[in-house]
């Protein structure tokens, strides 16, 4: 039985829609360090615009369209957090330093 206020009338509870929250896209893309020195400009040109466009969109991940192959999995998590990740934009910085977005 539904709880009444004084007057007889039913209390009920909102619906609340729940919508996935916006923004927070990050437009920077790393992979490890040996698999951007085999990689041709145009690859890599196309995998940031790609990281940027869903950056902008405030998406998190890049479309699937550019995904990148040939990166080594190592077989177990410790060799792949042990591999040199780095900035696809800028290979001299490392993936967790200070990006400054470059137009």
């Amino acid at each position: 039985m539904a709880y009444t206020q004084p007057g007889n009338t039913p209390l009920h509870k909102k619906e609340v829609k729940k919508v996935k929250a916006k923004g927070g896209g990050t437009k920077k893309v790393c992979l490890p360090k040996a698999k951007i020195a085999s990689m041709s400009k145009e690859e890599r040109q196309k995998v940031i615009n790609a990281k940027r466009a869903a950056g902008a969109k405030g998406k998190y991940k890049r479309s699937s369209k550019s995904n990148v192959t040939g990166t080594s999995s190592g077989g177990d998590l410790k060799t792949w957090v042990k591999q040199d990740w780095r900035q696809v934009a800028d290979p001299s910085k490392k993936c967790g330093e200070k990006w400054v977005y470059q137009t």
